[in-house]
């Protein structure tokens, strides 16, 4: 197992800061997904762990050995992509081994630990999946080939950018179970990049949410998910409202209604609050003794399964 750090990381495009000065420490056996919208840096600061992308500045670490200037063969990671790229010519068996036979292991070894390999990661009858192709596999299974196929050859650092988001909910889902699975079971470091929230709060150890080629906030999922420091953080994770008001000495002007306020803010500012903070009532209900009354239109409600989702106009 080994702690990766990266200190003071920076790459540019043109005049485009993909990464903006990201300090960052992955800790050694441990699951951390970097999440982020599109454009936000986290599939650059991937690569660059990974050394597929020269950085410009800033040094990566794996333990006390330097790695920055390696090429990505000396590094000792293990890429898993989204698009699986699996050699369409080559069985099963030979696109796990390939990175074996590049490392010249012995034929007998070869064909152990690929046999081991895709019973971990539980592809199904070995006899039969091992000399098929990957057009004649499912999207889940070429996905659990592509994991085989980095695991085998035994990484210091398994890097996985997106590899579930091209598979369908369901198989998402359970995926996403052994993925974790695995990850404990093998004890590898892994980074799991992802503009999914629920699939970062779901695999993670710890969640590094990225914007703008910065880190915004990292913490546990349940850090992440219930105490976001930002209102971009509470936004993007889709846990909370926003409502723009003014602060003013004992009280906060919402949409033009005023209700009492105690806080230290004066002048603009954003109050976030989720849904279980929320308690509907009809317009003459008076409101709980502790609760914050709002009047406002609801205009939408959708059912969305384990809850509802209510739209509703102030002012």
């Amino acid at each position: 197992m080994v702690e990766v750090r990266v200190e003071n990381i920076r790459k540019t495009y043109g005049k485009v800061e993909a990464l903006r000065g990201v300090f960052l420490k992955f800790r050694s056996g441990g699951l951390t997904a970097i999440l982020g919208p599109s454009g936000c840096g986290k599939t650059t600061l991937l690569r660059s762990i990974a050394g597929f992308i020269e950085v410009d500045a800033g040094h990566i670490f794996f333990e006390s050995e330097e790695v920055t200037g390696l090429p990505p063969q000396r590094r000792g990671t293990a890429m898993v992509f989204q698009n699986y790229a699996l050699w369409p010519h080559m069985t099963v068996f030979e696109n796990v081994a390939y990175g074996l036979r590049l490392q010249k292991v012995p034929v007998t070894e070869i064909r152990r630990r690929v046999l081991k390999v895709l019973e971990l990661v539980e592809i199904g009858n070995l006899a039969d999946v091992e000399s098929r192709k990957p057009s004649a596999l499912s999207g889940g299974q070429q996905q659990r080939v592509a994991l085989a196929r980095a695991l085998v050859v035994e990484p210091k650092v398994l890097l996985m950018d997106e590899p579930l988001s091209n598979l369908d909910a369901k198989v998402r889902q359970r995926l996403r179970a052994e993925l974790r699975r695995l990850q404990k079971q093998v004890g590898i470091t892994a980074i799991y990049v992802t503009h999914d929230q629920e699939e970062a709060l779901a695999l993670a150890d710890t969640v590094v949410l990225m914007d703008q080629g910065a880190i915004v906030q990292t913490g546990t999922p349940q850090d992440i998910y219930l105490k976001p420091t930002t209102a971009f953080a509470a936004e993007f994770l889709g846990v909370s409202n926003q409502l723009d008001a003014e602060a003013a000495e004992g009280k906060l002007t919402i949409a033009g209604q005023a209700v009492a306020y105690t806080g230290p803010v004066r002048g603009k500012a954003t109050v976030i609050f989720r849904a279980s903070d929320i308690q509907m009532e009809e317009p003459s209900a008076p409101p709980q003794a502790g609760m914050v009354a709002l009047n406002g239109v609801l205009e939408e409600s959708l059912f969305l399964g384990a809850h509802y989702r209510h739209y509703i106009r102030l002012g």
